[in-house]
């Protein structure tokens, strides 16, 4: 059971960060919250054994997609427009 935490902390923080990224209407704030659900992501594939795709997941998912996202809200607009 103790080796459970980890994973069961890990799984509550992916659900979080995917609430905030939904809710969030500041698109920079957005992307960050997303960038942690992919580091989390990946810290979840590294306790279930699978180094090579947690590897890959941070550094696709957390570093270049964030990256990718931050340089487009710089191009455009911070934030989401309310549509009537």
């Amino acid at each position: 059971m103790i080796e459970q935490i980890p994973q069961i902390l890990v799984l509550l923080g992916l659900i979080v960060s995917a609430i905030l990224t939904y809710y969030f209407k500041d698109l920079l704030a957005a992307v960050l919250a997303a960038g942690l659900f992919s580091f989390l992501i990946s810290l979840e594939f590294y306790i279930l054994q699978a180094p090579d795709v947690a590897i890959s997941q941070a550094a696709i998912g957390a570093g270049l997609t964030t990256a990718i996202f931050i340089i487009a809200i710089r191009a455009t607009g911070r934030y989401e427009e309310e549509i009537s």
